[in-house]
């Protein structure tokens, strides 16, 4: 996969989501029309872009039990794909967004020319390997074919998966296939976009899916033959614009989002799938 084609798509994304905008008389918020009232009661209104799962039902249960208390009003923008919440944020549709790790909002930051920053780590969404031919990776025979992500952030994240049990070896840091370095068992690795790895589960001897689309899938963790531990380092983070890193809604979510009333609510909605940031 090449970055050039990849960030050629993340344009025409964010040129898509424009014109969209545009047509529905929506105008980006500032930090100027964001400012607290005196006695800090009133914050106004944050757009918040996300994948419906497990983000979206995240940002709306803050909406429903924490925000109003806090003067804040949170509008959830809903996207179905890992490509298009960045060249929102990075265009002015949406304040923030809440669905990348730090390295994939790196490697946007990279291939799009972006400057895009954190303002947070807010939780872990585990990923897994599914199957619905084995039980155990250690299951899977010579040959054997493994679906993964194509972008490089989550392609990286599965192979040293599978490395960390030793059935392959790969570079430090992998991000592509041709960052494997042994591969005892010749596992055909199929590259598929993140969004339909969970539809490929029947296709294939095993894949990795995030729990972003293996929820609304129907996937579970009892369904899982290896998933990812809480010490992984792919958390997702909220991230914003530089000029709206210091601005009060922002601090006031990444608060909200932290909370202890959130972190229950990610432990009993998903048993341990979600891991909420300490």
């Amino acid at each position: 996969m090449k970055f050039s084609a990849r960030a050629s798509r993340l344009a025409g994304a964010a040129i898509a989501i424009t014109a969209l905008v545009g047509l529905a008389g929506c105008a980006a918020s500032t930090p100027d029309t964001a400012a607290p009232a005196a006695d800090g009661s009133d914050l106004g209104t944050i757009k918040v872009g996300a994948l419906a799962t497990p983000a979206g039902d995240i940002l709306k249960f803050v909406q429903d039990n924490l925000a109003a208390d806090a003067g804040l009003t949170i509008e959830f923008v809903e996207f179905t794909d890992y490509n298009t919440p960045n060249a929102a944020l990075s265009d002015g549709s949406i304040d923030a967004n809440l669905f990348q790790n730090a390295t994939f909002l790196e490697t946007y930051n990279t291939q799009a020319g972006g400057d895009l920053v954190s303002a947070g780590t807010i939780y872990l969404p585990s990923a897994a390997f599914y199957s619905d031919k084995v039980s155990s990776l250690k299951e899977l025979k010579d040959g054997a074919k493994i679906a993964i992500p194509n972008d490089p952030t989550n392609e990286g994240r599965a192979l040293k998966l599978l490395a960390a049990e030793g059935l392959i070896k790969t570079t430090d840091e992998p991000t592509t296939i041709a960052d494997v370095t042994s591969n005892p068992s010749n596992f055909a690795f199929v590259e598929i976009e993140n969004a339909t790895l969970a539809q490929a589960v029947p296709d294939v001897d095993a894949a990795f899916v995030t729990i972003s689309f293996a929820l609304p899938a129907g996937l579970t963790g009892d369904q899982a033959i290896l998933t990812e531990g809480a010490g992984s380092p792919y958390s997702n983070i909220l991230a914003t614009r530089p000029e709206l890193k210091d601005d009060a809604r922002i601090a006031k979510l990444t608060e909200l989002l932290l909370a202890p009333e959130t972190a229950a609510f990610m432990t009993k909605t998903w048993g341990g799938l979600v891991v909420p940031a300490e």
